[in-house]
């Protein structure tokens, strides 16, 4: 699915889109090709209190061959809203289950959800969720928008933005002539109101709307986007709907014009503040390392882990990094080492090196952004390395972490028994995979922490793991025990 840079590690977000402009489809870039552009600006998240991102797993056993990721924002003051957004993407992922329910699919189908923030007032919230979907024969975009008003309580899709029924009559029409009038093969024919599913607004109150891959024209044209301008948008609008058109241009108005925060050109690299405390070589270490957030109960993990004068690892996904540098930051000032999962939790070994080097490149600025030091560890997503990945890792200035331990919280429920697996396996050298975006795990952490250390191991973070030998960029290292077959560094 399409995925857009980020400006400034984790400056304000914005989307090209387009009236009636092409989109190359294609699971990581929100590329639109120009044609009656508009710009719908993404609030960062970064700005929005108390917010945490959710996230969902495929966790159905004996379905390992299917890869998903599905992460979508929780807010403290919209419960309605986070029950819609939970509830769209669990009909997602039951839609995928069902067309993937057959062992025998390949190649490994793949299904990945992000979001962004159309809109965050007092009074307005707008979640745009974006959905690529590969069944094997490359990849299906969609988009729907949810919307929720504070003052009704109530969140709806973005039919909400309308009057009623008539309206969206009307919006159809609207867009129906302005499709036709584009000269590209489109079928107007094709449209009505259900698929007008993904709507927000510019920065002067045009209201753009968003069509999936293939809904009206040949799969090759990728994603479509029509702008419906004020002046014909306004009389349609629900109370709702112009309360979310005041809140982006009051945004517009409002917005100072500044240059992009970049990130620092030579940002150290990074090292737990607490390397060299213990000499690994003769100590017992483990390193446990953390996939998937910051998530809710990241906070909480970091707690339990100072209270036992443990460290970790933290492989994080850009795109929830961005949303919480104030944790990346807690956990680089606590000792902690934060490390690079990607930026979307693509599986990276079916992408090209560029589109490989760019999902890593933005997680780097985001995590140098919020700590102020250069990640030098990454992890492929579902441990998917290939030739390609292993070569951009090594010019990237990366070594690629694997694990000899799974604690097997993809499928446990239980921390018990998760705890059981971590502690029963885990040895000098270990490195040890866990998710703190799963609440099990991190309730499996303090019996995980009492045991090992009862056992007189130290918990460490990876690199602390080598020594003096240090770690090679492109190189892959699954335990502390294979530090024989890794030349040391010159």
């Amino acid at each position: 699915m399409h995925k857009k840079g980020l400006i400034g590690g984790i400056a304000l977000l914005a989307l090209s889109a387009v009236g009636g402009g092409l989109a190359t489809a294609s699971p990581e870039r929100d590329v639109m090709v120009p044609a009656e552009p508009t710009m719908i600006d993404f609030v960062d998240p970064a700005t929005v209190s108390g917010l945490v991102t959710r996230t969902l797993g495929d966790d159905v056993r004996g379905h390992a061959s299917r890869h998903v990721h599905i992460t979508y924002p929780e807010l403290p003051d919209a419960p309605r809203l986070n029950k819609a957004l939970r509830d769209e993407s669990e009909r997602t992922l039951r839609r995928f289950r069902f067309l993937t329910r057959f062992d025998a699919l390949r190649p490994r189908p793949e299904l990945n959800v992000d979001w962004q923030f159309a809109a965050v007032s007092g009074d307005i919230v707008g979640v745009r969720l974006r959905t690529g979907e590969s069944l094997g024969a490359g990849w299906g975009n969609s988009t729907r928008t949810l919307w929720y008003d504070r003052r009704t309580g109530k969140a709806t899709g973005s039919a909400g933005l309308l009057s009623g029924q008539a309206a969206l009559r009307d919006l159809t029409r609207l867009v129906r002539d302005r499709l036709a009038k584009r000269g590209s093969p489109t079928d107007p024919g094709r449209l009505n109101g259900d698929r007008l599913d993904s709507m927000a607004f510019n920065q002067g109150g045009d209201l753009v709307v968003e069509f999936d891959d293939c809904q009206v024209g040949p799969c090759s044209l990728g994603r479509l986007a029509v702008a419906v301008p004020a002046r014909q948008a306004d009389p349609l609008l629900s109370p709702t709907g112009r309360r979310a058109q005041e809140v982006v241009r009051e945004a517009a108005r409002q917005a100072a014009p500044t240059m992009p925060r970049m990130v620092p050109s030579s940002s150290p690299e990074a090292v737990s503040n607490r390397a060299g405390s213990v000499d690994c070589a003769k100590a017992k270490c483990v390193a446990l390392t953390f996939d998937g957030g910051p998530g809710p109960d990241t906070p909480r993990l970091l707690d339990m882990l100072h209270q036992a004068g443990a460290r970790a690892t933290f492989f994080t996904v850009g795109t929830s990094a961005a949303a919480r540098p104030d944790l990346l930051l807690r956990m680089s000032v606590e000792g902690h080492l934060v490390a690079n999962l990607s930026w979307a939790h693509l599986d990276l070994s079916k992408l090209p090196t560029s589109k490989i080097a760019d999902s890593l490149r933005r997680t780097q600025d985001t995590i140098s952004a919020a700590t102020g030091e250069r990640p030098t560890l990454m992890r492929a997503p579902y441990g998917a390395v290939d030739q390609d990945v292993t070569d951009v890792a090594g010019d990237m200035g990366l070594a690629i972490v694997g694990r000899n331990v799974d604690s097997g919280d993809k499928y446990a429920k239980d921390a018990k028994a998760i705890a059981d697996r971590v502690t029963g396996q885990a040895g000098a050298g270990a490195i040890v995979l866990m998710h703190d975006v799963r609440a099990a795990t991190v309730d499996a952490v303090p019996d995980i922490l009492k045991k090992l250390q009862g056992k007189g191991y130290t918990l460490v973070t990876v690199p602390e793991l080598y020594g003096t030998a240090g770690m090679e960029a492109g190189q892959l290292y699954r335990s502390g025990s294979e530090i024989a077959r890794h030349r040391p560094l010159t």
